[in-house]
């Protein structure tokens, strides 16, 4: 069985705003966070998104020819898995649209064999998958800055019965790693 992680950088308020990381997510760069990163999306079997996530990603990493790190032949050859009612049709190798039974079409996912199914921030699609408890791990890259203003990962209505950490790391610079995994009642 596939466990679905989610992972998010954040700030200490919770925002993950694509459009403002020059100001909290790259002041932070290192090393450590680089090779964290990396070993995460080597670890995964498969991508799960959104339509918005997918077109950004799409847009970046097929034209990525820089692989010395692995990231980019490894994303670019993994399933992705993209919810979305909208989304016609999607180009990038290995990609699947789900746009009917979307949380039965997951459960199907989370039951086969292989490595976990990562969602890389989509606040909407985790927001409607926590509704219907598919969610297994969160894994949080806290980067120590408060933005005051932005759009935040948690929105209001997201909430769980309770978490249970399973790992923390201090990288450089103060980001922090936290990993929780949902308690089921």
């Amino acid at each position: 069985m596939r466990k679905l992680v989610v992972s998010a950088w954040v700030t200490l308020d919770g925002v993950f705003d694509a459009d403002t990381m020059h100001e909290w997510f790259f002041p932070f760069n290192s090393i450590a966070k680089d090779e964290y990163i990396r070993d995460s999306i080597l670890g995964a079997g498969a991508l799960l998104v959104g339509r918005t996530t997918y077109e950004m990603l799409a847009a970046y990493w097929p034209y990525e020819l820089n692989d010395e790190n692995g990231p980019a032949g490894k994303i670019n050859s993994m399933e992705k898995f993209v919810v979305s009612t909208k989304l016609e049709k999607a180009d990038w190798n290995n990609s699947t649209i789900i746009n009917k039974n979307i949380v039965e079409e997951i459960k199907k996912l989370k039951q086969q064999e292989g490595s976990e199914i990562q969602i890389p921030g989509c606040a909407t699609l985790v927001q409607s998958l926590m509704k219907e408890n598919l969610i297994d791990e969160f894994r949080l890259l806290v980067h120590p800055v408060i933005m005051g203003s932005g759009k935040r990962f948690f929105k209001d209505e997201m909430k769980t019965s309770g978490m249970k950490l399973v790992k923390t790391q201090t990288l450089d610079k103060g980001v922090v790693l936290l990993c929780y995994q949902l308690v089921n009642e």
